[in-house]
């Protein structure tokens, strides 16, 4: 499975494109960055990002994309135009009919350091351990979309949990009850039966 990971942004988009390479060992194929001109318009921009997603994935062909949710800043500016960045990254992928996986910054680091309120620097530090590089992918956006790509590969394997029609939460799935043998010189009455 080969996972193209995304860390969206109209200046910097970082991306890492993940292999698993079976029982839960993953390589990193390629990562970097699409870059933008601050002083350029915004719609070309975009047509710069929407393009450097799709040249991406006719390069590595994924079989799916994880990218990275909105986050909330406090500049209501900045979270509208990261939307847009989104917006073109994800058309990319459903023009080249590439899955798509969105994850909350605190999900991608609860996945890849156990704790949703991990560092940037723990986050990049884990990126070396399990994908087993000397040097933490560079830039930092880039490491981004490495652990976003790293996010949907861990997950990709867990089991579903079942949900109920009109349920609000999903069940866990019942295991079979299975009886144990009644212990030597132990006779059942009828209320152990």
């Amino acid at each position: 499975m080969i996972v193209l990971g995304i860390d969206p942004g109209t200046a910097t988009t970082g991306y890492g494109v993940v292999k698993s390479t079976g029982h839960g060992l993953y390589a990193l194929v390629e990562c970097g960055v699409i870059r933008t001109r601050a002083r350029e318009r915004l719609p070309l921009r975009l047509k710069e990002i929407y393009e450097g997603v799709a040249e991406l994935i006719v390069r590595h062909r994924p079989d799916a994309m994880s990218v990275e949710d909105v986050f909330y800043a406090k500049n209501v500016r900045t979270t509208v135009v990261l939307g847009h960045a989104r917006g073109v990254i994800l058309l990319a992928a459903e023009l080249a009919g590439v899955e798509v996986h969105e994850w909350a910054p605190a999900e991608i680091k609860k996945a890849v350091v156990g704790h949703g309120g991990a560092t940037k620097e723990q986050v990049q530090f884990m990126l070396t351990r399990l994908l087993r590089l000397r040097n933490v992918p560079q830039p930092s956006d880039a490491a981004d979309g490495v652990a976003a790509a790293l996010t949907y590969c861990m997950s990709a394997h867990l089991p579903k949990m079942p949900v109920l029609p009109n349920a609000k939460y999903p069940l866990p799935p019942r295991a079979p009850r299975v009886r144990q043998p009644a212990a030597p010189g132990f006779t059942p009455n009828e209320d152990d039966a």
